[in-house]
């Protein structure tokens, strides 16, 4: 299984393009094989840092959801100045929780 994390703190002015950016590209993750949970959210202490937890259950599966034309157009919008900071992106190698009996 693999877990990422990633945020991105945006410039007050560009905070919903990213959101809706960012949005647009739960839909058809969450659609792909492999893909576990897929979540969006904005972070409740600050109105401009968005957060997206992801969770795959294998790196193939993480490739595939990064390949779409959606993350791509996150991509654009991230390189068109929207971002206040760098980005952060963490991804962990994890194991499952036992099943319960």
């Amino acid at each position: 299984m693999v877990v990422v994390r990633f945020k991105v703190q945006c410039q007050p002015d560009r905070t919903e393009e990213m959101a809706a950016a960012m949005g647009a590209v739960v839909a058809p993750s969450r659609a792909l094989p492999g893909v576990v949970h897929f979540d969006v959210a904005r972070d409740v202490t600050d109105p401009n840092a968005l957060i997206a937890t992801e969770v795959f259950a294998d790196r193939a599966a993480m490739e595939a959801q990064e390949a779409q034309a959606e993350v791509a157009a996150v991509m654009a919008v991230m390189e068109t100045g929207a971002l206040a900071a760098e980005p952060e992106w963490e991804v962990y190698d994890a194991m499952p929780a036992p099943a319960e009996p």
